[in-house]
């Protein structure tokens, strides 16, 4: 992870300042920023830490902003942990969400799995099922012409789906490739991006789920 440059939007000091200073001696590079108006100002980073709980511009704003520009990983770090709060985060385009109190080493994780996760997928080569079409190169997706304005997990899990229509894609597989993780408990992030990427593709029917097993793309709504 040397030379990655990691981008904070922390007010709090008690926070920020040890935070930065452990990810250093991780080897990243980081900056630091105590407002969502300074973090709009400032030069693309790789990963951003963002705080919801900001003096002037929110967080949730910050964070709608970040995603609108670019595909950069966004991991929201901030004191509310209600689930509804978790949602919001996911649906406005952020990566992860990690509630403080947190340990070092689990942040440290989780900034690792989602920098391993930006990379891409295994799968490059473009996927066209009917009128839907993916780039995974250029990671962008259309819908008979129509480009799909998707988040960067909205569109790994269709891309996942894509590359083998009609196929029933396992929960756990599902977490393993896009999330990165081998937890496979009762999970609302799966769901969430389902729902909103229903929405996006105009027609419930494109993803089906298979009760008990997983997901599949059907190659016709």
């Amino acid at each position: 992870m040397a030379g990655v440059k990691v981008l904070i939007v922390e007010d709090e000091d008690a926070i920020a300042e040890p935070l930065a200073q452990g990810l250093e001696r991780e080897g990243f590079e980081v900056s630091r920023v105590m407002s969502g108006e300074a973090a709009l100002e400032r030069p693309e980073p790789d990963l951003v830490l963002l705080d919801l709980r900001l003096p002037g511009l929110g967080g949730e704003e910050v964070c709608r902003r970040l995603r609108a520009r670019s595909a950069g990983p966004i991991i929201i770090v901030t004191a509310k942990g209600d689930e509804i709060d978790r949602v919001v985060g996911l649906e406005l385009g952020a990566d992860d969400y990690i509630v403080k109190p947190f340990g070092f080493r689990e942040l440290l994780a989780r900034v690792r799995a989602v920098l391993r996760r930006s990379s891409g997928l295994a799968i490059q080569q473009p996927l066209r099922v009917g009128p839907l079409e993916i780039d995974p190169r250029g990671r962008r997706a259309s819908l008979a012409a129509r480009e799909l304005e998707l988040t960067p997990k909205e569109f790994d899990l269709l891309a996942l789906l894509a590359a083998e229509p009609g196929v029933v894609v396992p929960r756990e597989r599902i977490l393993r490739q896009v999330w990165n993780t081998d937890w496979f408990g009762p999970t609302k992030t799966v769901d969430v991006h389902v729902a909103s990427l229903r929405r996006k593709l105009g027609e419930p029917g494109w993803i089906e789920t298979v009760r008990g097993v997983g997901l599949r793309l059907r190659a016709r709504p």
